[in-house]
């Protein structure tokens, strides 16, 4: 019945959004208008689609009362090293949550905030 499953942020910049999302790895995968400032985009990461919308063009477009606010939601990002990728993301714009931890023996986590305050976990397994 279902397939393909996606989440979508709605945003005041998607450009930014996208910025930070492509320096955590996700490529282009659509793009709408294909010229200008963009209402929405969607990127992808090994399998995972995630949606950038212009929040006030959900309202526009579809009646929805899209307002970020982020911390509704997570993206999880798997990582090797989740020190260096919370390193990478701050220069990316990312605002840190929750310091780089051990936890459960297992995993290593961190949190940090994408540029509209979406909360973002990195994961690692320790050896």
């Amino acid at each position: 019945m279902f397939s393909a499953p996606q989440m979508t942020f709605y945003s005041h910049d998607v450009a930014r959004m996208v910025a930070f999302y492509e320096a955590a790895g996700f490529r282009l995968a659509f793009r709408t208008p294909a010229e200008g400032p963009p209402d929405h985009v969607e990127l992808a990461l090994d399998g995972f689609t995630l949606g950038i919308a212009l929040s006030s063009s959900a309202r526009r477009d579809h009646g929805l009362p899209a307002d970020p606010v982020g911390a509704a939601a997570e993206v999880v990002l798997w990582t090797e090293d989740v020190d260096r990728g919370v390193t990478h993301l701050e220069k990316a714009g990312a605002t840190p949550l929750s310091a780089p931890h051990d936890w459960m023996d297992a995993l290593r986590v961190a949190w940090v905030a994408d540029p509209d305050g979406n909360p973002v976990q990195l994961v690692q397994h320790l050896a």
